[in-house]
Formats: C-alpha cells, sequence, structure tokens
C-alpha cells in the first residue's frame, strides 16, 4: 500500500478500511505535568507545543479545527469578587460566577476545577439574554477576512475538523449558563424554555457553520458534551430524546447536506446508557473512553461492531505504573486497529503523576505497535 497521508489515514480509518498507520493522536498535558517533565528531562523549549493540536517533538501528528466561534458575542464582563492567597472568586464570559483554588496552579491548570457558585440563568426569562448574544449573524460571529483565514486550512495532509475542540454542544452550551445543578432542575421545571432554548442552538450552529462551510469541506465534525461521571450520564435517555436528539439529527443533516460524513462525539464518563441514541443521532464515532469510569473499547466494538467507531480507551492510570503495565495496556488495546475505526489515545489529559521516562516508553511503544 502506498502510503498514506494522516489525512487518508483517517478518513479511511473512521469507514474501518485498511491504512498503513492510524493517525497517532493524544489529548492535552496539565501544566502541572510539564513542569514535572522540565525537571525530568524535557527541553523547556517544548513546553508550551500542547499534546492536543500536535507535537512534533514526540512524534504526535497535527489536529487542526476551524476556529468558528459559538462563545457569547458579547462576552459577560469578567471580574475578580475576591482574592485571597489561597483561591479567587470571579465572574466568568459566561455570566456566572466561580471559585477557583490558587494553590498548586501551574501554566494556567488548576489542580481542582473550579467551583461554581453560581450561574447567570436563575429564570427562564433569562435564556432570552444568552439567545440574544447567541446571534449567529452578531458582528463579528465570522471574520471579515474569512476567505483568507479558511485559505490556511485548504489542502491539508492532516485531517480537519469543522470547529473548534469543546466548542460546541448542546448539554455543554445548556451547562454553560445554568451549571449542573440548574439544568438538571430546568429539564422538569422550565419544559417549554428548554425545548425553545435547544431549538435556538440548532439554529444557531448551522448558521454559525453555514459561512465557513461553503468555502471549505472540512473532514468531521465534532460535539463536545462532557455530560457523564462514572456513575452514568447527567442526562436520562428519556430527556435525550425528548430535547437533544432532534437538535442533535438537524445538525448533522446539516454537516451531511455539506460533505462531511464523520461524527464524532466527545464526553468523559461511563455513556453506553446512551449510545443507542447518540447513533440514532447519527454519531459515527464516540470518545475519549474513559476507563477508569467504566468505559472499555472491546466491550463497546463486541456489541456495537462497526457501526461505532472509537478513539482514546487507554488507561493513563497504567502510565503511572512501571513499563511492564504500560505493555499489557497498549497490548490489550492496540489490536483494535485491526479491526479499523480505532485511533487509540489515553483517555484523557496527561496528569502529573506520569513520568516524561515513562510518557517516553509509552509513545516508543505505541509507535512501534502502529507501525510507525
Amino acid at each position: 500500500m502506498t502510503a498514506l497521508t494522516v489525512r487518508e489515514s483517517f478518513l479511511r480509518c473512521m469507514k474501518f478500511e485498511p491504512v498503513d498507520r492510524v493517525p497517532n493522536w493524544e489529548l492535552g498535558y496539565w501544566g502541572q505535568t510539564i513542569d514535572r517533565w522540565i525537571e525530568e528531562g524535557m527541553p523547556p523549549e517544548e513546553a508550551d507545543r500542547g499534546s492536543f493540536h500536535g507535537h512534533a517533538f514526540f512524534g504526535i501528528d497535527n489536529r487542526p479545527f476551524l476556529p468558528v466561534n459559538f462563545n457569547p458575542i458579547p462576552w459577560f464582563d469578567s471580574k475578580v469578587v475576591e482574592e485571597t492567597d489561597r483561591y479567587i472568586i470571579y465572574t466568568d464570559g459566561d455570566g456566572g460566577t466561580r471559585k477557583g483554588l490558587k494553590e498548586g496552579t501551574i501554566r494556567g491548570t488548576r489542580m481542582s476545577m473550579d467551583q461554581h457558585l453560581s450561574a447567570f440563568v436563575k429564570r427562564p426569562e433569562d435564556l432570552e439574554i444568552i439567545k440574544e448574544r447567541l446571534d449567529p449573524h452578531a458582528p463579528g460571529r465570522t471574520p471579515d477576512n474569512l476567505e483568507e483565514v479558511v485559505a490556511a486550512y485548504r489542502d491539508l495532509d492532516d485531517p480537519l475538523c469543522a470547529v473548534p475542540n469543546a466548542a460546541f454542544g448542546f448539554y455543554s452550551h445548556m451547562r454553560r449558563f445554568m451549571d449542573t445543578e440548574g439544568l438538571s432542575y430546568a429539564w422538569y421545571d422550565w419544559p417549554d424554555a428548554i425545548q425553545d432554548f435547544a431549538d435556538h442552538l440548532t439554529d444557531f450552529c448551522i448558521e454559525t457553520l453555514r459561512p465557513w462551510l461553503a468555502l471549505i469541506k472540512p473532514d468531521y465534525f465534532n460535539f463536545f458534551e462532557d455530560f457523564a461521571g462514572k456513575g452514568g450520564p447527567l442526562i436520562s435517555p428519556p430527556l435525550f430524546r425528548k430535547f437533544l436528539l432532534p437538535g442533535y439529527q438537524r445538525i448533522i443533516e446539516f454537516v451531511r447536506s455539506q460533505g462531511i460524513d464523520v461524527i464524532w462525539f466527545d464526553s468523559d464518563g461511563y455513556i453506553d446508557t446512551l449510545i443507542p441514541l447518540i447513533l440514532e443521532a447519527g454519531v459515527t464515532c464516540i470518545w475519549p473512553l474513559e476507563v477508569a469510569a467504566g468505559e472499555d473499547p472491546r466491550v463497546i466494538r463486541k456489541q456495537y461492531g462497526h457501526d461505532l467507531a472509537l478513539s482514546g480507551g487507554i488507561d493513563k492510570r497504567e502510565l503511572t505504573k512501571d513499563k511492564a503495565s504500560i505493555r499489557r495496556e497498549l497490548e490489550a488495546k492496540i489490536p483494535m486497529i485491526e479491526d479499523g475505526g480505532f485511533i487509540p489515545t489515553i483517555d484523557h489529559a496527561v496528569p502529573p503523576d506520569i513520568s516524561y521516562d515513562n510518557w517516553l516508553y509509552y509513545l516508543e511503544l505505541k509507535s512501534e505497535m502502529l507501525g510507525g
């Protein structure tokens, strides 16, 4: 077989066709991880070259994304409410108030997630304000030099995603302005308002994408949700079907009309109870398959076969142990690539309890097993 580009390999892999090597991708690093690795021998000049979009020093392939803007316009004002040596309380660009732990923060990465103290949306009427700021035609939503911006993404040897990572999802966009607790009640307390907001998000996504996709054909689209924990999803199948499924289907129908057939779905946690509905929506690949939450790509493949491609699934906890543990984990999962439709990566960002030596060993062994 003639050597394929990473883009060609990706597209063939997503269709369960044979490839010489699947893309060698990984997720990002914690800031604390970078500082540890520098102390253990990583060149300091590599500190700002995170792995998610590609990292040539480590042999990690590029992963470009179109810079489409799905954020509020304008942002809400951000300001510090209270600050001590230990923590900071602040309002964010989504209109919420958070408390963040300053201790241990390195390179913008906190040692724990911020605590959400309050959300902007406290009543159904507040969603109207959010809808005004999620206007697909707002000044600045689409660059004035769009053709020039798009030109930089044409004729790539790497697969191009139609949206930035973590840019758009139904649950994730609702949670941005309502927080998890508020949204969990709103499904039941404000069903009409939530349905209206879901419809707005659908139109917002399609119309925001439309001018971009008129100029370029990306290779895949990605929904970002992160709506599950170890115990399962934060939304039930009936609620998913009622409020979210129609929007997913409309967006997927639109992007497919623009020539995009590969649809990714990103959520941490254990999402198995929703996979049938995710498939019904038209999704073709799920990731990152968080092993600590109970996800196992081998089990999912056995259940869904070639109906669903997979990415992720390498237990990051095994990389904190010895080299024999790393080898066992890769030997258990890597053979799935022979069946097609599988891109192995660790199952989330690289934490600081993974040593630089173990990271290098993992990458070397993985590359060898991938045939690179």
